[in-house]
């Protein structure tokens, strides 16, 4: 029976340190939780400041409640402009998929049809048909390269917050 119990003692002391949350910091448009964005303790983060006026990359340390340390400076939420997004924001990745996605097919489809012209005629010639659509493809491809989220602007609806996750 005291093996048991030990056994159980020890179950619960190692999972309860796994089950502590983190502070983060949070990113957020409006009340859409899709759109958040969520920067945790260790993660860089670059940002511009009101105070300095260009963008610094830097390592969160820590979060307290009115504060975000970082390894070289010490800023309050209110101070920050803007926060670089474009390798955090999961919608990026989902934006420069579909860019590539109609980028390759555009390009595979007119070159799959030279490559049969030439095969079949003997020289290099493209149909009309193919060549619009794979044209409307590869367009389609260059003019969605500069959609994508680069900046979070901490105005209007999008507010920065730290949210402290502590078990005190």
């Amino acid at each position: 029976m005291k093996k048991i119990l030990l056994i159980f003692l020890c179950f619960f002391g190692l999972t309860s340190g796994f089950a502590q949350s983190s502070d983060f910091l949070l990113l957020k448009r409006g009340t859409n939780t899709k759109s958040q964005i969520r920067f945790y303790p260790g993660e860089q983060i670059t940002y511009k400041s009101a105070k300095l006026g260009y963008f610094v990359t830097d390592v969160i340390k820590e979060f307290s409640s009115e504060y975000i340390y970082l390894s070289e400076n010490i800023i309050s939420p209110n101070d920050i402009l803007e926060i670089d997004i474009q390798n955090k924001d999961k919608r990026n990745g989902r934006l420069r998929a579909l860019n590539f996605l109609t980028l390759g097919s555009g390009l595979m489809l007119l070159s799959v049809d030279a490559i049969n012209s030439i095969y079949q005629q003997g020289e290099l010639t493209i149909d009309r048909e193919v060549g619009i659509i794979g044209g409307v493809l590869v367009g389609t491809g260059i003019a969605l390269l500069p959609v994508r989220y680069k900046t979070f602007k901490n105005q209007g609806r999008n507010k920065l917050q730290i949210i402290q996750m502590r078990m005190d």
